[in-house]
């Protein structure tokens, strides 16, 4: 029981990635004043533990109801979030949210596709597999879940002392250099996806 909750702990806390989060929190909401991005992060928290929580209960059932295989999620997972990062490398979000002044980034891009992103859906997803866990192992692993996303909320709510550290160059900085890496995972997710990695082996 313990070496699973180990494993999930892992699988979890890196497909949601709270230190990456963390850095892209900060550069998102640097022109937001303190008590604003406390807001942000509790009101992205909560719509990602809503869409994860979902996930592990009926995500299997919605899926092989609609026919559709993880293999392709992950897939067009990738490639939402390559053009996510091409924003975020080109700095277009800031232009993005001032022409849609409803828009809400505790939802896009924070809740998903950062905290809840296709690697976190599908690993829940996975860590849940209605033909391989039973119902309380299945259980122990949403209750490790909510304890990751618990501790990605109580980075995100450090980040006053990330800005105050980096300042708001350095966050902008910081939000390009998170787009080329945000880009080469979301390229990474659909080569494996497609099973098309060999060619990065160089030849003997």
């Amino acid at each position: 029981m313990l070496e699973k909750i180990v494993r999930d702990f892992m699988m979890i806390w890196t497909t949601v990635d709270p230190i990456g989060n963390l850095a892209l929190f900060s550069g998102l909401t640097a022109s937001l004043d303190r008590g604003e991005r406390q807001r942000v992060a509790r009101r992205a928290s909560i719509y990602a533990t809503v869409i994860l929580v979902v996930a592990v209960v009926i995500g299997q059932i919605v899926l092989d109801a609609m026919g559709i295989r993880l293999l392709s999620l992950q897939v067009a997972g990738g490639i939402i979030l390559f053009l996510f990062a091409i924003k975020m490398i080109f700095g277009t979000m800031d232009q993005d949210a001032s022409q849609e002044p409803g828009r809400d980034i505790a939802v896009f891009p924070i809740a998903v596709p950062a905290i809840a992103g296709p690697g976190a859906i599908m690993g829940v997803i996975l860590l849940t597999d209605n033909d391989v866990y039973t119902v309380p192992q299945q259980a122990q692993t949403a209750v490790v879940l909510l304890v990751v996303l618990a501790l990605n909320y109580l980075l995100l709510r450090m980040s006053d002392a990330v800005l105050r550290a980096i300042g708001r160059q350095g966050a902008a900085i910081l939000v390009r250099v998170m787009g080329i890496l945000l880009a080469s995972l979301s390229v990474e997710l659909v080569m494996k996806a497609l099973s098309i990695g060999s060619w990065a082996t160089p030849k003997a």
